[in-house]
């Protein structure tokens, strides 16, 4: 039950200390103007499953991403069980090759989407990225997943379970950051998410 769901028993744990960390502002979230935000750029630790997902899910839903790893290799093809769980939830994830993040190249408009706290601490210590607005791409999940455990390699019932968290995200993220709207949005897409 616990696998299905949160992944691990410290899957579990860490959703749990989430809110915690984020109340005594040990969270990592730094985000002042959501208007200001041009691009959502999704981060996980391999850029193969979670953030690989976001990617191609809010980039069919009209916005303007892009996503890397904290320790990949870029050029590495999404995970195969993920890449099976996004088609069972009607997404194509064949295309995605993964994005190590020293070879991420911030933009003016950035706004880093972390899928842990720990995530996000990280980036506060490196020094091209900790001055970008960043967040928890779990406050935009409906409920709201403050810690989204790393599918990789857990059972597949977990996988599908994250991924169709995060799918959840893409509404709220099209409504807390109107300016971040691909600028060759499909007419279909931009009806879809209304």
């Amino acid at each position: 039950m616990i696998g299905a769901r949160y992944g691990t028993l410290g899957g579990l744990v860490r959703l749990t200390l989430a809110p915690v960390e984020l109340a005594i502002g040990r969270g990592g979230v730094h985000m002042k103007r959501p208007e200001d935000v041009r691009r959502l750029v999704f981060i996980c630790h391999g850029n193969l499953c979670r953030s690989a997902f976001a990617d191609v899910v809010a980039r069919r839903a009209g916005l303007s991403v892009l996503s890397f790893g904290l320790s990949t290799k870029s050029g590495k093809r999404a995970h195969g069980p993920a890449i099976e769980a996004a088609a069972r939830l009607g997404h194509d994830m064949g295309g995605h090759r993964a994005m190590d993040m020293t070879d991420y190249e911030p933009q003016d408009g950035d706004a880093l989407l972390a899928m842990e706290t720990r995530q996000l601490r990280w980036i506060g210590n490196i020094p091209h990225l900790w001055h970008l607005p960043r967040t928890l791409l779990g406050l935009y999940t409906s409920p709201k997943m403050l810690h989204l455990h790393d599918p990789y390699l857990r059972s597949n019932a977990y996988m599908e379970t994250c991924l169709a968290r995060i799918e959840t995200a893409m509404p709220a993220l099209r409504a807390a950051f109107p300016n971040a709207r691909a600028v060759d949005e499909e007419p279909a897409a931009q009806e879809a998410a209304e």
